[in-house]
């Protein structure tokens, strides 16, 4: 699986509204396939007949449990599992790590965290989801590994965590649109009254990795819309 984003997501859990804004976190961030289930019982049958690339379970279902369903899905498939539950003991985490989950998250949770265990679980299990790690901007090259920007005059800056965060952003979407909101969803886990404050640190960004950040040749505003990284031909 080269493309992340076409992984097909499994999200079990009771509570509808809760179900709603995870599948809503998931299609914003970019994911195209996301399915919801309420039970046990909806969970197989999504399984069974559209076979997702990886399951967000809960541990309390209305007709039986997350970890009773993980068992039933290890006797047949090794699809991988990451927990979201309100139940904080040891006891329940290694009970879920040892049915063969792949992670363990409890609610309640930062977006960006179950954002980020999700892409690390898809990149363990398929070499799906591998942001860039090196980013060509001309003379520039930024190590997304070690957060360094090596400029063409040998001088190496670092980025800061969001300037980080942004630059991974638009990197995995070299080239297309990435709008605000997703842009502040990938440094804050939210998009709600970010805008200015994302502006601020783009303009830093460009400050390390464009020969004229006025001017701008790589990190290029869509005006209403947000940011788009240009290609290495310059588009």
């Amino acid at each position: 699986m080269r493309d992340a984003y076409a992984a097909r997501i499994l999200v079990v859990e009771d509570d509808s509204a809760l179900r709603e804004v995870i599948v809503g976190l998931l299609t914003r961030d970019g994911y195209r396939e996301v399915h919801g289930a309420g039970t046990v019982a909806d969970a197989l049958a999504a399984i069974a007949t559209w076979r997702p690339d990886v399951m967000l379970l809960d541990v309390m279902l209305p007709d039986g449990n997350g970890f009773d369903l993980l068992r039933t899905v290890r006797q047949t498939s090794q699809v991988p599992a990451i927990f979201l539950s309100a139940r904080d003991e040891d006891e329940a985490r290694l009970r879920g790590l040892g049915l063969g989950a792949d992670d363990y998250v409890t609610k309640p949770f930062l977006p960006r965290e179950l954002l980020l265990r999700l892409s690390a679980v898809l990149r363990r299990t398929y070499g799906a989801g591998d942001e860039p790690q090196v980013v060509h901007l001309g003379a520039t090259t930024v190590d997304l590994g070690s957060g360094e920007v090596g400029r063409s005059d040998g001088r190496v800056e670092p980025l800061t965590a969001k300037e980080h965060a942004i630059l991974e952003r638009l990197a995995r979407s070299r080239g297309a649109i990435v709008t605000t909101d997703e842009l502040a969803r990938a440094v804050w886990g939210d998009d709600f009254g970010y805008a200015n404050a994302l502006m601020v640190h783009v303009r830093r960004l460009r400050e390390k990795v464009e020969a004229d950040p006025s001017d701008p040749r790589w990190i290029l505003t869509a005006r209403g819309l947000g940011y788009r990284l240009a290609r290495g031909d310059g588009r």
